[in-house]
């Protein structure tokens, strides 16, 4: 599936009698110093040069969109010099659809219809079907005109056809080129879990786009299935962990498969145990096709019934019964699938047939210990992700070249880092270990998804952009219907500063898994504010649960209420916040989202919570300029010192500063370590215990109201509170 853009001069054979050597000089300039740089810039391919036309693929319509806009101005600004009779103009058409890929050509109706297209269009215009609308429209601030369905040549089926209104474009929205290269926290990372929680918002469904046979664009020739969670009748009551985990399984595998689009896991399981018709449930997720089925075990014997219904008719396509050994569930898994694909008549690729016939491990008891982490991975408490680490660290031991174990440990992690679990792990470990188990993970299984979506938020944590947008663009493409890759995705995209593209995937998330848990609507508030659709962010924010949102969703209603002008409501988000962490502020916002490509980015969030009167400093410490010290006196103060004195709450702390730039803050139970600079009039710390190791930059001020006598003669605020001291004697 891709976006096909046909093009060709208007009246070339005309112009080529004219001024046959000129003519094709001044075709060749063009493709050499403009075209061919613009379609390079949009991540596109020729695929052709056909004299007068040229055949381009592109992974994206809205590349393929924003490059034909642009070529158009350029060659219509080069024209402009040209007498009238000499001048090139091209004729573009574009359309989203399947092609047949052969020898570095491509064939197919995908090909005929974007062909087909060019011929409508009028000299210097741009023609697009819509498959290609559905896709492009809202994404660059374009005008489109509908030409309602037409007929076209040798094509079988009407198309809908619209016109690019170029004359509108001069103010359209240019967007960020992606670039393909080959992660505080809690408010972001939270989108690495959405497979979990389950539980159902009936009211999220009025947002979302139809999936079934209704739904627009390419989807809608893609057989959609949900697969529901097989319900255990087993004597033994313990054997529901296996019944979720063959579920998963066969949710995963047929995830891989591009020519499906599958309901995530957390939307299916939302279903569990309810009386709902098959039907209904269809309508619920919007797709044709049910899967459903039932296991019995008893020891090493297990019986499978399965059933895979077109919920249109009510009639079952297929259904099977299976009587097998323990030791054959892998092979009991792959046949599933083989008949679910062919009762659907869907063609696997070559790397899809591999991924799934992939087996994950010989050693059963290493899947058992899988299977209960994957089960409890997906409830996002400090109980439950422990207990997920300990299972996934069984695997492990028990099968090192176990892949899978791998890549799920390395996730769990970054859910570690992103809940600040510190007990359960160090943030500074627990990054190591995360790159680690990714890194080992993809040595394993170099198609791993779940394991480049983890680098590509790590990446992203460490700055490092372009590689962290080339890992999340390789875990969607091996993972087509992963709703939890395509949301990193989303994620990465937001901080690389691509607000439109981000949009566009969180849209795709929304599809796949209609029922996500309540942090992925926190996050589509998010990318909704970075778009300026305020109205729309504090909607999604408020669908899910109304009453009390998370604080990435607390921000999304204080920074859209704030630019909206509805000052009193920003305030009471930004109340909720102070309330549950009063430490907040913006200086340690600053740095927890730093990761932003675009400083204007990062502004826009800062500037709107700072109109909401979120604190610039922790518990709103405001210093006088007068008392504030600058970098000599904090020099003469830090370097091979000893500080002691209170925190904000009245813990006591005592911290030492080397003559090396080393320091080591003791309070209560905990040690932090780390090294300090200064900067300007700044004292400025890096701990890898905090702030993903990032540095913090802080003011000192004397305290006017202090003595030593109460070790509190110093004031330092910092990223989560503010800290009296005096110098030790």
């Amino acid at each position: 599936m891709v976006a096909i853009l046909a093009a060709d001069v208007v009246g070339y054979s005309r112009l080529m009698g004219l001024d046959e050597a000129g003519t094709l000089a001044r075709l060749q300039a063009l493709r050499r110093e403009y075209i061919q740089p613009l379609i390079d810039q949009h991540h596109g391919r020729i695929v052709k040069l056909m004299g007068d036309g040229a055949l381009v693929v592109f992974a994206s319509v809205v590349d393929a969109v924003a490059c034909a806009v642009e070529i158009q101005k350029i060659v219509h600004e080069q024209n402009l010099d040209q007498p009238d009779d000499s001048r090139i103009t091209f004729r573009i058409g574009i359309n989203l659809g399947d092609v047949i890929i052969e020898d570095d050509d491509v064939y197919g109706d995908g090909v005929n219809i974007a062909a087909r297209l060019e011929g409508l269009s009028d000299p210097g215009g741009i023609v697009i079907s819509g498959t290609a609308y559905d896709q492009a429209r809202n994404k660059l601030g374009l005008a489109f005109k509908s030409f309602g369905e037409q007929r076209l040549k040798n094509i079988a089926e009407p198309v809908r056809v619209y016109h690019v209104l170029l004359d509108r474009a001069k103010g359209a929205k240019k967007p960020r080129p992606r670039r393909w290269y080959l992660p505080v926290v809690g408010l972001v990372l939270a989108a690495l879990a959405i497979g979990g929680a389950l539980m159902a918002w009936p009211q999220a469904i009025a947002l979302l786009p139809r999936l079934g046979s209704d739904m627009g664009g390419p989807e809608a020739q893609k057989p959609s299935i949900a697969v529901l969670p097989f319900g255990d009748i087993s004597d033994d009551a313990g054997q529901e962990v296996f019944a979720e985990g063959l579920t998963n399984d066969l949710i995963t595998d047929l995830s891989k498969i591009s020519g499906l689009l599958v309901i995530a896991r957390n939307s299916a399981f939302t279903f569990k145990d309810t009386s709902m018709s098959v039907r209904q449930v269809a309508e619920q997720l919007n797709v044709r096709y049910v899967l459903e089925g039932s296991v019995r075990r008893a020891g090493d014997a297990i019986r499978i019934n399965v059933q895979l219904i077109d919920a249109n008719t009510g009639r079952n396509v297929w259904a099977d019964r299976y009587d097998r050994r323990y030791t054959d569930i892998f092979a009991l898994q792959d046949e599933v699938i083989e008949q679910i694909v062919g009762a659907l008549a869907v063609r696997l690729s070559d790397r899809e047939r591999t991924q799934i016939g992939r087996l994950p491990t010989r050693n059963l008891e290493a899947y058992d210990f899988y299977t209960r982490a994957e089960q409890k991975v997906y409830t996002i408490d400090y109980g439950s992700l422990g207990e997920a680490l300990s299972l996934y660290e069984k695997a492990i031991k028990l099968d090192p070249e176990f892949a899978d174990a791998h890549t799920g440990y390395a996730r769990a992690i970054v859910d570690v880092l992103g809940f600040d679990y510190q007990p359960l792990m160090l943030s500074a470990v627990a990054r190591q270990r995360a790159y680690e188990a990714a890194g080992r993970g993809l040595e394993l299984n170099p198609q791993s998804a779940r394991a480049y979506a983890v680098l590509g938020i790590l990446q992203m944590f460490d700055g490092e952009i372009d590689e962290a947008i080339a890992s999340v663009n390789k875990a969607v493409a091996l993972d087509p219907n992963g709703a939890e890759s395509e949301l990193n995705l989303a994620i990465v995209l937001t901080y690389a500063g691509q607000n439109p593209e981000a949009l566009a995937a969180m849209e795709r998330v929304l599809q796949l898994d209609p029922k996500p848990r309540a942090q992925v609507y926190d996050y589509y508030g998010l990318v909704l504010y970075m778009n300026h659709r305020y109205e729309e962010a504090i909607s999604a924010v408020r669908t899910v649960r109304p009453e009390e949102p998370s604080d990435l969703g607390l921000e999304t209603l204080a920074m859209a209420n704030a630019r909206l002008g509805r000052m009193a409501e920003a305030q009471k988000a930004v109340e909720a916040i102070l309330e549950k962490s009063p430490g907040q502020s913006l200086a340690s916002l600053r740095v927890v989202y730093s990761h932003h490509r675009r400083q204007a980015d990062l502004d826009n969030r800062l500037d709107a919570l700072r109109l909401a009167n979120f604190p610039e400093w922790s518990y709103d410490f405001r210093g006088q300029p007068e008392n504030r010290l600058n970098a000599q006196e904090i020099r003469a103060m830090t370097i091979d010192k000893s500080w002691t004195g209170h925190q904000y709450d009245g813990v006591t702390f005592f911290m030492e500063l080397s003559t090396s730039g080393d320091f080591a803050l003791r309070a209560q139970d905990s040690i932090i370590v780390g090294k300090f600079t200064i900067e300007e009039d700044f004292l400025c710390t890096r701990s890898a215990s905090t702030l993903l190791g990032r540095k913090f930059c802080s003011p000192v001020y004397r305290n006017p109201g202090g003595s030593a006598e109460k070790h509190d003669e110093y004031v330092l605020p910092d990223s989560a509170s503010v800290w009296y001291f005096s110098l030790a004697s």
